[in-house]
This record gives C-alpha cells, sequence and structure tokens, in this order.
C-alpha cells in the first residue's frame, strides 16, 4: 500500500511541477549543440530528489539517512537554481564537494580518512560531471540508470547492504519520469536538477555496496557511458575545446544526430548493453577485476572504430550550422 501512495504522490508532483514550469518558462531551447528541435519542458527530474524524502518518511529512514538526504537536497537545490540562472562553476563546484563530504559522513567516515576522502571527491565530481552531460537525448538518463540500479538491487538481495525499498521507490520515480521522457518527442528534460540528483543516489548506493564487500570491481556498472564521457573528454582537449562548454561530440549524440538513429532506440542500445556487461560481471566465474579491465580495452576499441568511421558527419553538421549562422547575421 505504501508504495501505491508514494508513487502516485509522484505522480501527481510530476504534473503539477509541468503547470509550474510552463507558467513560469523553465524550458530547454534548441541551440547549436543541441540533441532535439522542439522546446522542451526543464527539470522533470526533480522528482527523483522527492522520492529519496518520500522513501525516508514512508519507511522511518529519515534520521539513518540524514546526511544523505541532506547532501542529496543541496545538490538538487543548487542544480535547480543553475537550471533556471546558469551559477558560477566554482559556486556549484563547492556546493558539490560539500554534498558529497555529507556522502561520506553518512558512510561514517572521519577526517582521519581525509587520503581517502580527497580522491573520491575528484572521482566523484568528474563522474557527477560526465552524467549530467547525458539528459539530452530522449530517455538515456532514465534508461541507462535502471541499468544501474538492476545490478544493484540484484546484488542488495544476498548482500543487504542498503534497505530494498530505497531501489524500489526510485525506480518508481524513474519510470514515472520515463513516460514523460522516453518518447520519440519528449514532454520534459531531467535537468540538473535530475541528472546531479540521480548521480547523487547511484553513488551512494555503489558506494555503500563497496563498503559493505570491500570490493571494488562494480564501478564496471557505469562502464558504457563512463568510456563514452571519458574517451570523447579526451577527444575535446586533443581538439583544444573547452571540456565545460556544451557539446554533442558522445557516441549517442551522434547515433542520434548524425546516423538518424532515433532517440528511444539509442538509449534501449545503451541500456541494454550495460546490463549486459553488469550482469556478465556478477556471473563472471574467474578474477572479476580481469573481466572490468578486459571490458574497458573492449569498449574503448569500440568507440574508438566507431569516430573514425563516423565522426567525419559530425564536422559537416558543424560547417553547415555555422553557414547558416553566417547567412543569418548577414541578412540582419
Amino acid at each position: 500500500m505504501k508504495y501505491v501512495l508514494i508513487f502516485f504522490i509522484l505522480l501527481i508532483i510530476e504534473l503539477i511541477y509541468f503547470k509550474i514550469a510552463d507558467k513560469f518558462n523553465i524550458i530547454d531551447k534548441p541551440n547549436l549543440r543541441s540533441s532535439h528541435s522542439h522546446i522542451t519542458l526543464l527539470g522533470g527530474g526533480i522528482i527523483f530528489v522527492i522520492s529519496m524524502w518520500l522513501y525516508a518518511v514512508f519507511f522511518n529512514q529519515v534520521n539513518a539517512n540524514i546526511y544523505f538526504l541532506l547532501g542529496l537536497t543541496l545538490i538538487a537545490t543548487v542544480s535547480f537554481i543553475d537550471d533556471l540562472h546558469s551559477l558560477p562553476k566554482i559556486y556549484r563546484l563547492l556546493f558539490h564537494m560539500l554534498a558529497l563530504l555529507l556522502m561520506c559522513c553518512q558512510w561514517g567516515f572521519s577526517l582521519a580518512l581525509w587520503w581517502i576522502i580527497i580522491p573520491l571527491l575528484i572521482v566523484a565530481i568528474g563522474l557527477m560531471n560526465i552524467y549530467n552531460f547525458m539528459d539530452g537525448i530522449n530517455g538515456i538518463t532514465a534508461a541507462y540508470s535502471i541499468a544501474v540500479l538492476i545490478p544493484l538491487m540484484y546484488l542488495n538481495e544476498s548482500i543487504n547492504y542498503i534497505d530494498k525499498d530505497y531501489f524500489i521507490v526510485i525506480i518508481m520515480a524513474v519510470l514515472i519520469f520515463s513516460f514523460f521522457n522516453f518518447r520519440t518527442n519528449a514532454k520534459c528534460f531531467a535537468g540538473d536538477v535530475g541528472s546531479f540528483s540521480m548521480i547523487f543516489i547511484l553513488l551512494f548506493a555503489m558506494g555503500s555496496l563497496m563498503i559493505a564487500t570491500q570490493e571494488y570491481w562494480t564501478f564496471i556498472f557505469f562502464a558504457v557511458y563512463g568510456v563514452d564521457g571519458v574517451l570523447t573528454i579526451i577527444h575535446r582537449i586533443y581538439l583544444r575545446e573547452n571540456i565545460t562548454a556544451a557539446h554533442r561530440k558522445h557516441v549517442y549524440q551522434i547515433m542520434a544526430n548524425e546516423l538518424k538513429i532515433k532517440h528511444i532506440y539509442v538509449s534501449l542500445i545503451y541500456m541494454l548493453l550495460q546490463l549486459l556487461v553488469s550482469f556478465g560481471a556478477i556471473y563472471f566465474p574467474f578474477n572479476r577485476y580481469i573481466y572490468a579491465i578486459i571490458i574497458l580495452l573492449l569498449l574503448s576499441i569500440i568507440y574508438i572504430i566507431f569516430m573514425k568511421k563516423n565522426y567525419y558527419l559530425h564536422k559537416i553538421y558543424l560547417l553547415e550550422k555555422q553557414k547558416d549562422e553566417a547567412v543569418k547575421k548577414t541578412k540582419a
């Protein structure tokens, strides 16, 4: 009964938010770097953070998870403000670090473990920003998040490293969001509030698993998008681009934009490939770290081959857009 009630509360909150976003013009407008052509409501992922508070209240987990909830709320608030009005990067970085420190407090870390906390903050902030770039292709944030949540939830059945209701509630929130986003013409995007909240939620579950098992091979649950994100950053550095600026050079973006593959198919490919990689790791009969290295190498090779074959299409697109912009300026 609690699940049903939470589901309908989240659905109603999402619908109310759409009314508010429409009234106050909280939208994403297409630009040169966009992977969509229609104005779309922004911030639909706000229900991810709300779902965690509902989980905590309904299942009496507020006190037990207060630092996690405060960190999540902090990062969601800052991200939502950034969706409305772009904030200076240094402010975002400081608040992200503070939110992650609260997560470390939830895990029971002390300042004496600074030699663990500092590299953890660096890796986590990098992963959070890479994950944030994902929004823009219909369904990919939701589909890929489900692909990460399912193996984490599966392992929880035997390891019991986190309350099972944590997974059930966030998956419900993702499914509600998917109804409005996982479609040819999306009604909404997750926005920074959604993508940063989601990766924070995933990192907490992943970190809790690693702490409980003292094993770290489960990072492979982020392998597909992780390889795409890291190699895309390296590619952009090679091109001497500003890696913090918006772009559409990821493999999934080229698949959707230049190769004209439907967004929902691209999202499904990423989701299914990640699930295959994750459950391959779970059932791998030998050393899982060797498996992880093999997978990372294979995904990297696939990325390089794909880019060598298809990146020229993106360069053609950029040239055409630059010509169009030049013509518009001339007429003006």
